[in-house]
């Protein structure tokens, strides 16, 4: 196969993203969210919030990557530490899987970046992790019935969850903290 045939063949796979479903909805709408719209979403938030002192490219990467992995594993809620536990093998062996069919050196590339994000063993790495929960927590708070609610999940849950937004922004963490306190009734 020519790196142009597995190319291909990597964005074909992209498409079943489209397919998996998470817990949140979109602002306004019935239906679930899928991962595909979040790393989409998720990458526009940080480059709405990208410090100077990042590259910028790299976080970008890592975000629009970080959820392939959901292709075999499907999503996993981010309020349920167990499973997330159990299925980090599973996700890693996912990861070996999807980018070992890209041709090196770019498989190579995105795997490291995915461990990288994974691991948060970078300043690039611990913005994206953070970025990654600003999308859902707005989605929740913009959302009747929201997945906090429907998953009995608590104020102070989700206070500790999201609290790592605080490394990549403390005034965005201080006005979402705020809105969650109020959400719960917390204020």
């Amino acid at each position: 196969m020519s790196d142009t045939e597995a190319k291909l063949g990597f964005l074909l796979e992209m498409e079943k993203l489209k397919a998996v479903l998470r817990r949140t909805r979109p602002v306004g709408e019935a239906r679930l969210e899928n991962s595909a719209e979040h790393s989409w979403q998720t990458a526009m938030a940080a480059l709405l919030f990208m410090p100077e002192d990042l590259d910028e490219l790299r976080v970008l990467k890592m975000l629009l990557i970080h959820d392939i992995v959901e292709i075999d594993t499907g999503d996993t809620f981010v309020y349920d530490e167990a499973a997330r536990t159990e299925i980090a093998d599973e996700e890693a062996k996912a990861a070996e899987r999807i980018f070992g069919s890209l041709p090196d050196p770019l498989g190579a590339e995105l795997l490291a970046l995915w461990h990288e994000f994974e691991n948060r063993s970078s300043p690039e790495a611990v913005f994206a992790k953070a970025m990654d929960r600003v999308c859902p927590v707005l989605q929740n708070l913009e959302s009747e019935p929201n997945s906090w609610l429907e998953n009995n999940i608590s104020g102070d849950r989700v206070l500790a969850k999201n609290a790592e937004i605080e490394n990549a922004d403390p005034a965005l963490w201080r006005i979402l903290q705020s809105r969650i306190k109020t959400s719960f009734g917390m204020a």
